[in-house]
């Protein structure tokens, strides 16, 4: 037998609870992970892994981009885009008419709140003012032939204006009429509280037409400063996200909207399809972009150059399980605006929820189609259409079946390839009507 020495180390005797251990049970009633009855929800790794791959495809067809059209972005291409404005009667024009419709509609308001108009009469002459807002510019794009894209800028602004006046008007009327609209106190005012009539004034109402909303108040909530480097930032990011979005509308898009062209006037279905699909992800990377610039950037700008206190110019519009959420959620301003000043009156004057969402969504189809056509300067239905065709859908996705992810799914994939369709179909009718 071998004989231990004081250095030789000894093998660990077991106790009995290191024994029972092994007797222990390993398996028990569990569900699998990607299994809904699991409760797992951590998938944060599989997200990074799909970012990736979304980042290695668009990468992908960059490259192919540049090797098939070489380097399109041309900045001065963009300076001559930006003075199709036409030539100096049609500027003249757009800023006469920018300011008479605007400064009718404040003595208007003026006079109404000395007593020196009645209702009715004010009634015509405000109707007859909006009718002509929206008419007159029509007119200047048609009979100056502006391009597009200053078609769609003028056209744009203007119907801003439309819904900020029609707003003024009638917030006034409200409380001309004690019907609502009186200052209420909150402590979100650094200065006394404004009454009817004392509202109306010059400066009251340059710094709505100026604020970033379209609902107006009689005493808005102000930020106590301007915060500098906040203001820095959104303002560098303006800046920054116009060049990309013009950038990659001229390398990216443009080409590809072209190349879509062809199968659309051979009427061949598996190619349309293919170039829709194509078309799909640079349309919605510069919808995302567009909607941060003017949403984020552009807005919080203004909002703090004018201290305006509501920053909710948007929702999480990405969660929306259902047509109606979406729309609520993805365009704040608009939203409030025709809840405000179109669904809510239309429900006191006895007309039901679905006739009065259906007089929203009509409203909405007119604008769609005036910001499309008239810039395009010529009559078609497809943005019309298309909204309308959102009211199906809305009913769809507020099916019970239909809540949370499936809704979600419908949401996006319409957003993803509605517009396509929509772009190739005008551009199609632009050419054809322009002689391209």
């Amino acid at each position: 037998m071998k004989r231990r020495t004081g250095t030789e180390e000894r093998e660990p005797v077991p106790t009995n609870e290191q024994i029972l251990i092994f007797d222990r049970p390993i398996h028990k009633v569990r569900e699998s992970l990607f299994s809904t009855g699991s409760g797992f929800v951590n998938y944060r790794g599989l997200l990074n892994n799909c970012i990736i791959c979304l980042l290695l495809s668009n990468f992908h067809n960059i490259l192919r981009n540049f090797n098939k059209y070489g380097l399109l972005i041309n900045p001065a291409q963009w300076v001559t885009i930006s003075l199709q404005m036409g030539t100096l009667p049609a500027i003249l024009s757009i800023l006469c008419l920018f300011s008479v419709f605007p400064l009718l509609t404040f003595l208007l308001e003026k006079a109404a709140s000395k007593g020196l108009l009645k209702e009715r009469p004010l009634l015509i002459l405000h109707a007859s003012n909006m009718i002509m807002l929206l008419g007159l510019p029509v007119g200047v794009v048609f009979w100056f032939k502006l391009g597009p894209a200053a078609g769609f800028i003028v056209m744009f602004n203007y119907s801003i204006v439309w819904m900020k006046m029609m707003s003024y008007t009638q917030v006034n009327s409200w409380c001309r009429r004690g019907q609502g609209g009186v200052a209420t106190p909150t402590n979100n005012h650094d200065k006394p509280l404004v009454q009817y009539p004392d509202n109306i004034t010059v400066k009251d109402f340059c710094y709505f037409i100026a604020a970033p909303t379209l609902c107006y108040e009689l005493n808005y909530p102000r930020t106590p400063k301007i915060r500098k480097i906040f203001l820095l930032r959104r303002t560098l990011e303006s800046i920054f996200l116009v060049n990309i979005l013009l950038a990659l509308s001229q390398q990216w898009l443009v080409p590809t909207v072209m190349g879509s062209l062809e199968p659309l006037q051979s009427m061949d279905l598996l190619m349309m399809i293919q170039r829709g699909l194509l078309l799909a992800l640079p349309n919605h990377l510069l919808w995302l972009l567009l909607f941060y610039f003017y949403f984020h950037s552009y807005l919080n700008v203004l909002a703090e150059l004018l201290r305006f206190g509501d920053r909710s110019f948007y929702k999480d519009w990405w969660n929306a399980d259902s047509i109606d959420t979406f729309w609520r959620h993805w365009n704040v301003p608009v939203h409030r605006w025709a809840a405000r000043h179109v669904y809510y009156p239309l429900l006191s004057r006895g007309y039901s929820r679905v006739m009065s969402q259906i007089a929203v969504f009509l409203l909405s189809a007119f604008f769609h189609e005036y910001l499309v056509s008239i810039p395009l300067r010529m009559l078609r239905p497809w943005a019309f259409t298309a909204m309308l065709s959102q009211v199906p859908l809305a009913l769809l996705t507020s099916l019970e079946v239909m809540r949370g992810q499936p809704g979600n799914v419908v949401v996006w994939v319409s957003i993803i390839l509605g517009q396509p369709l929509a772009i190739m179909m005008y551009m199609h009718d632009y050419l054809i009507h322009n002689k391209l």
